[in-house]
């Protein structure tokens, strides 16, 4: 029945004794009831073995006085018979779980006598040194002066003890580290030793309690995070799970170096198994409809430091529905769910009119919400059915006002909005499957509300026939369409770009200070006592989360015709589909091999190889029915190479300077080739001849592209040009007509350029690694710009997903970036071992070719590589793909070219 939470908040249980309570000793009433007495850093409590007697709780700084009877002491009625006896005296008491009910506890006042007889006499002296201790420092007027006793207490324990080797699963475990901490569970922290092997992390509890050690096995080690614990970046939690919400220990540290030697040592040890993630790759997995919105936020608040261990930061999730009167959910009307674009307090515009007005008049500085959106309080508010302890431990003993409680939705959801000071979200429970929050299975008395009504199950809207219904439908709703439209809103208002400085304001999104990250140093507090009273208030009035994104969070792609989620019990209707139930369009079948060849891509086998040229291969492309394969080199020549006669048919060399790309315009008539020589090329296959050729740059052209009749030509002379082509007649000897319609200036030499699949955005990549993303879809030369600097050096390659929204990109730094073109967020970053030269990919995975040779087959969303496959001697300097996706060509710095196809 004793558990830490009958503990007041910030105390410490230090050991326990068997032992006898005796009450009206040498009375005839005189009554004796064995059990455990607990020695706590701010109590004496003790715990009877009878279920039906109450558990007491004795405030040390009620107690009038403890002591051992003397034995020379006459006439003293505790001599006889009472060796190992200690007396209690004090002045209030408090009795709870009587008859093991749980409920608000009994408070006794009036001055009584209490007598714990010790099982071993022997420890008395000591018992009644450490109470004596304890009793000072309980009666120290303020709260700072009362913490730096009781940690001194602490730490002189902590440092007589050490970790008890003997609890080592194996008497090989070598030792890495051992240090002090306490672990963390909701509203209590529980001290003892750490220590790390090279198999296993240990905590042992300085008390024994819950039990003598716990164990984590590294090799089961899914997750791990450093946190801030009480402001300070003490905190470390692990996962042995990868998407549960709560963790299998949370350690607090004492200081950061322990804490992060920890972590160091874990770390490594799990590095080899299992890919570090962080907010962008989880935002990737997202985008891409690999995790649900509710795997997502649950991985983003981990990532910010909410945990469940910790009330103060539990993690925070949104209202997502604002119906709660209708007799059926319709998650087809827009009105059915609230605003994700603001927070709870900006949802009644009376109610944020009169709040900006106080802020407007406010003193620096200022904040428009006097609490906050996630605490303690309001965590135990939702969950007082299931963790009633809790709720007690949090205030004193006591439940809330019954009508204060949590019970009913509706009027939950009316107070936050309508509320002078409610504005709290949700907690993770809403969107799961265990309903027992909103049910009194424990039959808890929690009071009569106005009218005479108990407070008992929680009150559902109409449309739910019940908890799980309830629980149901709240999922569908977060996983619906309109929510995954939306959900970037809300992240940007809680863990994005929106939490702080002007745009915060802006979206009317401003709290206290204290309740941000950095709002205040710790450190920088001399006086203990003004520490600890801050620190009481911040963690009771609960913690904005870590900010992760500084940009606009990109949004979901929501894909077309197809269910969003595999959670979704929604799917399209017949009506919405262009496809009869009984037929495939050929564009799904077409999608549907593309999927089954990047699903195999491993499978990847070397067909033919031949050596045709005599420098680099810098550019390959091959004629719709593929038996014509042309190819540009360093050796400045154009090659047309057979694949049926296994020849080459035609080499033609335009100058004596390198060609550096080419590709086939449609109807397979013209091949266009990019010379280091500043001209572009254009080569008639029918006729065997130039054709013409575009003197464009001022400098070599490193890239071209074409598509819907324009020639997109990228420079080392720092622009990207866009021309209009009309062709000259099939079979006169008429010149092709270009007009410039736009040219692209940038600061340095443009290494490559790639579009998106509408044709309405290009990217540009610069010898320094900066990307720009252009608009090309409204007019000539209306063009609009942004720029993205990645660092990388030296831009090889880049190319658009098939949805138009992700650029993929490499560099000389070795590492493969993902880009939100709408934002300019970097999403993803995965790093080679060495430099990857050119590459395709279909959003989840990339086959690259490498500055070895190798080509690579990566999951992206993973982070690693999933298959090398031995190739060219030199680095694979160019790559052609079929759109079935199931035949590759590359060409490498060893003069060849090789064919691949996919052996299923």
């Amino acid at each position: 029945r004793f558990s830490l939470l009958l503990l007041n908040l910030e105390e410490y249980y230090f050991e326990q004794h068997t032992a006898n309570h005796i009450i009206n000793k040498d009375c005839k009433d005189e009554r004796k009831f064995r059990g455990s007495l607990k020695i706590c850093s701010k109590s004496i409590i003790f715990e009877p073995d009878d279920n039906i007697q109450p558990i007491i709780k004795i405030p040390l700084r009620d107690c009038i006085s403890i002591k051992a009877p003397e034995d020379n002491e006459a006439n003293n009625p505790f001599t006889r018979n009472t060796s190992g006896a200690i007396s209690v005296v004090c002045n209030q008491v408090f009795l709870i779980k009587e008859r093991n009910v749980i409920a608000p506890y009994k408070t006794v006042r009036g001055r009584t006598e209490h007598l714990f007889q010790l099982d071993v006499a022997g420890k008395v002296g000591d018992v009644v040194q450490t109470l004596h201790q304890l009793y000072r420092a309980s009666c120290l007027d303020k709260m700072g002066d009362q913490a730096a006793m009781i940690t001194a207490i602490l730490q002189s324990r902590l440092a007589r003890t050490s970790f008890d080797k003997n609890r080592f699963q194996s008497i090989s475990e070598t030792l890495h580290m051992e240090c002090k901490a306490e672990m963390v569970t909701p509203l209590v922290t529980n001290p003892g030793h750490v220590c790390v092997t090279d198999a296993n992390l240990y905590f042992q509890p300085l008390n024994g309690y819950p039990k003598p050690v716990v164990q984590i096995t590294l090799q089961n080690v899914r997750r791990i995070y450093k946190r801030r614990h009480g402001l300070m970046p003490l905190g470390l939690e692990v996962f042995c799970t990868e998407n549960d919400l709560c963790s299998d220990i949370y350690l607090k540290f004492y200081n950061y170096q322990d804490r992060d030697e920890v972590y160091f040592l874990i770390a490594t040890y799990i590095e080899n198994h299992i890919a570090e993630h962080t907010a962008e790759s989880y935002m990737l997995q997202w985008q891409r409809g690999h995790i649900s919105n509710y795997q997502y936020l649950l991985h983003l608040n981990n990532l910010a430091d909410r945990s469940c261990n910790d009330l103060s930061q539990y993690p925070v999730f949104p209202w997502i529905i604002a119906d709660y009167s209708s007799s059926v959910l319709d998650m087809t009307k827009p009105e059915t769910f609230r605003d994700l674009s603001k927070p709870v307090g900006a949802l009644n515009k009376e109610r944020l009119d009169r709040l900006m007005t106080r802020y407007q008049e406010m003193p620096e500085p200022k904040f428009m919400y006097g609490s906050h959106y996630s605490s303690p309080g309001y965590v135990l508010f939702y969950l007082v059915r299931v963790a009633p302890e809790y709720m007690l431990c949090l205030q004193n003993g006591k439940f809330d006002h019954a009508d204060r409680m949590f019970n009913s939705i509706a009027d939950t959801w009316k107070n936050c909005l309508d509320g002078a000071t409610d504005f709290k979200e949700l907690i993770p429970e809403f969107y799961e499957n265990d309903s027992s929050f909103l049910v009194n299975s424990l039959k808890l008395d929690l009071g009569k509300r106005q009218g005479g009504k108990m407070v008992e199950d929680v009150e559902l809207p109409p449309w739910a026939s019940g908890p799980d219904d309830f629980l149901q439908k709240s999922q569908e709703a977060l996983e619906s369409p309109y929510v995954s439209e939306h959900l970037h809103e809300w992240i940007d208002i809680i863990f994005g770009y929106k939490q702080k400085g002007s745009e915060a304001v802006a979206a009317h999104n401003v709290f206290h200070p204290l309740t941000y990250e950095g709002g205040v140093d710790l450190n920088s507090i001399m006086d203990p006592n003004e520490k600890v009273a801050l620190l009481t208030q911040i963690l009771e009035f609960g913690q904005t989360p870590k900010q992760l994104f500084t940009t606009p969070h990109p949004q979901r792609i929501i894909p077309k015709l197809k269910s969003l989620s595999r959670t979704s019990s929604h799917s399209i209707s017949i009506a919405e589909s262009p496809v009869s139930p009984n037929e495939e369009s050929f564009e799904d079948l077409t999608e549907e091999s593309i999927t089954l060849a990047w699903n195999n891509i491993a499978k990847l086998k070397l067909d033919q190889q031949y050596k045709i040229h005599k420098e680099a291969i810098t550019g390959i492309a091959v004629t719709c029915n593929g038996s014509s394969v042309f190819t540009t080199s360093q050796d400045s020549t154009l090659k047309m190479f057979s694949k049926e006669s296994k020849t080459i048919q035609r080499s033609v060399s335009f100058s004596s300077m390198a060609l550096s790309s080419c590709l086939i315009l449609p109807g397979d008539t013209t091949v266009i080739s990019s010379s280091w020589d500043n001209h572009i090329y254009f080569y008639s296959i029918a006729f065997g001849r130039q054709q013409d050729v575009l003197m464009g740059h001022d400098d070599a052209v490193s890239k071209i592209c074409w598509r819907d009749g324009r020639l997109y030509s990228a420079s080392w002379d720092s622009t990207v040009k866009v021309w209009h082509c009309v062709p000259g007649e099939t079979l006169s000897n008429k010149k092709h007509h270009f007009e410039l319609l736009a040219e692209l200036e940038h600061d340095v030499s443009i290494n490559t350029i790639d579009l998106n699949a509408a044709n309405t955005i290009l990217a540009s990549g610069t010898k320094e690694g900066t990307i720009s993303v252009w608009d090309v879809s409204t007019a000539t030369n209306c063009m609009s710009e942004h720029a993205f600097l990645l660092l990388l050096f030296l831009l090889f390659a880049f190319f658009f997903c098939t949805d138009s929204r992700h650029l993929l990109s490499t560099g000389e730094d070795c590492c493969f970036k993902v880009i939100d073109v709408q934002t300019g967020m970097l999403i993803s970053s995965v790093t080679a071992e060495e430099p990857q030269r050119c590459f395709r990919w279909d959003g989840n995975t990339i086959l690259s070719g490498s500055q070895s040779g190798e080509l690579l087959i990566w999951d992206l969303l993973g982070g690693k590589v999933i298959e090398r496959i031995k190739g060219h001697t030199g680095a694979v300097m160019s790559m052609w793909m079929n759109e079935q996706c199931n035949s590759v060509i590359t060409g490498g710095e060893d003069k060849q070219i090789m064919f691949w196809k996919l052996q299923y």
